[in-house]
């Protein structure tokens, strides 16, 4: 699975990068060397991060719905 960016953020990206670089390392980045890294971080950081977020959803959406037993469950009178 490969994780698609829309040109803004990627853009956007690519600009907080180079800042960051610039300010951390004292040099500057090109555009190029820049988007390669995007590119490179979202190869190979991209799907571990997003296994993560969705295991993180996923126990919280299964907390809820155990609660919502809870909250809506009427005793049945027999």
């Amino acid at each position: 699975m490969s994780i698609e960016l829309s040109d803004d953020r990627r853009s956007h990206l690519v600009q907080r990068l180079q800042g960051f670089h610039a300010q951390e390392f004292d040099e500057e980045l090109s555009v190029f060397q820049a988007e390669e890294l995007v590119d490179w971080f979202l190869e190979r950081l991209g799907p571990p991060i997003y296994n993560q977020a969705v295991q993180d959803v996923r126990g919280y959406l299964q907390q809820r719905l155990d609660d919502l037993e809870g909250d809506v469950h009427a005793p049945e009178v027999l």
